[in-house]
């Protein structure tokens, strides 16, 4: 599927384009950004392959990876990054993260970018399952996952090693028919619930 687009309220998942890499930057390269993420803060020169990466990927055929833009509706600006990875080992899986910028944390933007993310994969991807792992330490990215209905599945043990050490990572995830129920409980959400892409 190429390209992506899909809305909600307030936020536009986009595909990104190499001109976004200063805008990655400022989340790749941030340490408060990337404190819980799988890797040290990025250089400019990292942050300008993985956009390569991404926007090469988009059209390869079958199309396996979703690295994505989240942008802000009202400026147009790039605030965030999602994406979703189609799972080699279990058919119509996939797992999926997503990071924003510091500044457009603390406003629900985190929700809004998971639910745009599980309906672009149950809604448009014809997904089964999709999960997500997270710092232990990271209650903000609970919160969130807990708040856009995803279930905590348990820890992966030794799962990460970042600055030299190891660490757990905890699993939040949804099945498609558990989004079917919870679109027909919130109708009305608006933020990636109903209406599919716009």
């Amino acid at each position: 599927m190429y390209p992506v687009k899909r809305s909600s309220s307030r936020l536009e998942l986009r595909e990104l384009t190499i001109v976004d890499v200063d805008a990655v930057l400022a989340i790749y390269g941030s340490p408060e950004a990337t404190e819980h993420l799988s890797f040290e803060p990025r250089t400019r020169e990292q942050v300008g392959e993985i956009v390569a990466r991404s926007v090469a990927s988009a059209v390869a055929k079958p199309r396996s990876e979703y690295a994505l833009a989240v942008v802000e509706r009202d400026t147009n600006g790039l605030i965030g990054f999602g994406r979703l990875a189609m799972d080699p080992h279990q058919p119509r899986g996939a797992t999926f993260g997503f990071a924003l910028r510091p500044n457009a944390w603390g406003v629900g933007y985190g929700l809004e970018t998971v639910r745009l993310l599980l309906g672009l994969g149950f809604e448009e991807l014809d997904l089964h399952r999709i999960w997500g792992a997270r710092s232990p330490r990271n209650e903000a990215s609970a919160k969130t996952m807990t708040a856009a209905g995803m279930v905590e599945e348990g820890i992966i043990r030794g799962h990460i090693k970042k600055a030299g050490q190891w660490r757990d990572s905890v699993v939040h995830a949804m099945l498609e028919d558990e989004w079917r129920a919870l679109c027909r409980r919130t109708p009305a959400a608006g933020d990636g619930f109903a209406g599919g892409p716009n």
